[in-house]
């Protein structure tokens, strides 16, 4: 190598994987949401979080060698898997009907803020794991990085209301 490139790779820019991958997904979540608006980004983004938590689901499953994860395990799913990916969850209540986890730190970093549909992401995550293990779930994202608040605060419950909420996403048992 000659004296110019080894220059360039001794040079302080900020990209390597994880950093890249971070940047992609809010270039692309924004994209999707000047595109196509926010609804139909968060969409979108949905899908992919369903996908994954069915991934997610079926690791933690594997590893535990059970069939399907009790109440209680979910809940320490949740808090591990965002753990595992850099996220700082922890339960903040806990009753029969329900699960409120605070978020520290968002897997996404500073690439979340101002993107809302990436919040998508956990909302399915969290809602596809708890609902194939429960039978049912339903998630308020009420508080997160990507709207401007200080942390996260999302709310997992299991029993359904019997009217619907506008902000939550009801998640169901897929059926084989």
């Amino acid at each position: 190598m000659d004296a110019r490139t080894d220059s360039i790779r001794d040079l302080a820019v900020p990209l390597e994987s994880d950093v890249f991958l971070r940047s992609l997904l809010r270039e692309l979540a924004g994209t999707l949401e000047k595109v196509v608006g926010l609804d139909e980004a968060s969409g979108y983004i949905s899908i992919v979080g369903s996908a994954m938590g069915e991934h997610i689901d079926g690791a933690y499953r594997r590893a535990l060698q059970v069939e399907t994860l009790s109440r209680d395990q979910v809940g320490e799913v949740l808090v591990d898997l965002k753990r595992r990916i850099e996220g700082d969850f922890y339960i903040l209540e806990e009753r029969e009907d329900r699960i409120v986890f605070g978020n520290r730190r968002c897997p996404f970093r500073e690439h979340v803020l101002g993107r809302p549909s990436l919040c998508m992401m956990t909302s399915n995550v969290f809602g596809s794991i708890a609902a194939e293990n429960l039978g049912y779930a339903r998630v308020d994202i009420e508080q997160s990085f990507a709207a401007g608040d200080a942390g996260c605060r999302v709310a997992v419950y299991f029993t359904p209301k019997e009217t619907a909420e506008p902000d939550a996403r009801e998640y169901f048992r897929r059926e084989e």
